[in-house]
């Protein structure tokens, strides 16, 4: 039997707060992996609860380096998050996807280097898999919600996730774009690979803000140019989550890849676990860890 559905959304540059819920509270949560990104809005709209975290705080003082993926991911889990949509900013890697158009992201490419990107990381080691890093049924359900609202969007596409936080130079960018990614950003990596951990379904939604240097009327890309894209964007991403809302339970996830995907994952024997780093990781991986 399914575990009963609830929505998480983490809201990325130029999304830090949401508008026209009912019984909003910003929520403190502990984690063992230290402080999530900032407090969770618990909210409610058309009887469901849902749970917000603004990924670099608000106010934007995290750069995506410094983001505590483990403990946004941590902490969702603890509110019984089962899916979680990702609102991304982003740069365009290809002419047709131009600034305000929304990518659904269905692939990753991770070039990140400094960040700590699994829960498994002492003693207990698990590999779990990112063929289909996204759940096809929460990315069925966005593509509805702005088709609904007439937002340009593409249903399908490939986020490269690059350190940061400065931008790419144009021979990297030029090199991305060979590849044949869509779009590049800071931060999905690695928070899908946790979600993944975590047995979360997670989908990302990727707002273009700006081609990236490599098209030759924006070689360079400045914050003044991104933010008047992401005032629209934000706006957009705000109606449509509120579509999602009401819809996301009609999209099946039954055969999602991050259900149970932990039953086949973690490689550690039995008795070399200890009691205290199961403890650490009760609330991401409990339901195979404690018997």
């Amino acid at each position: 039997m399914m575990k009963k559905r609830k929505l998480g959304i983490i809201g990325g540059s130029g999304f830090y707060k949401m508008e026209g819920f009912e019984k909003t509270t910003w929520k403190k949560i502990k984690t063992p992996w230290g402080e999530p990104s900032d407090e969770i809005l618990i909210a409610k709209l058309s009887g469901e609860e849902i749970c917000f975290i603004p990924r670099h705080s608000r106010g934007h003082m995290i750069n995506p380096t410094n983001i505590n993926f483990r403990a946004n991911i941590d902490a969702m889990k603890q509110l019984d998050v089962t899916d979680i949509i990702s609102i991304s900013a982003v740069g365009s890697l290809k002419e047709d996807l131009e600034p305000g158009k929304f990518v659904i992201v269905d692939q990753f490419i991770d070039r990140t280097f400094s960040r700590i990107k699994t829960f498994f990381d002492d003693e207990i080691v698990a590999h779990v898999s990112m063929a289909k890093p996204t759940s096809p049924g929460l990315s069925k359900c966005c593509e509805s919600a702005l088709k609904k609202l007439n937002i340009k969007n593409q249903k399908s596409g490939t986020y490269i996730v690059m350190e940061g936080p400065q931008f790419s130079t144009l021979a990297e960018s030029n090199l991305y774009r060979s590849w044949g990614a869509d779009v590049i950003g800071m931060t999905n990596m690695p928070e899908a690979k946790l979600a993944r951990e975590a047995e979360i379904r997670y989908c990302t939604v990727a707002m273009v803000t700006d081609y990236d240097c490599w098209h030759p009327d924006h070689d360079e890309v400045d914050v003044s140019m991104v933010i008047q894209t992401l005032q629209k964007n934000a706006s957009n991403a705000q109606n449509m989550i509120r579509e999602v809302i009401k819809t996301f339970k009609d999209f099946s996830v039954e055969k999602d890849p991050a259900n149970d995907c932990l039953d086949v994952a973690i490689i550690t024997d039995p008795k070399k676990r200890t009691k205290k780093t199961i403890e650490k990781l009760k609330t991401v991986a409990g339901r195979v860890l404690i018997k």
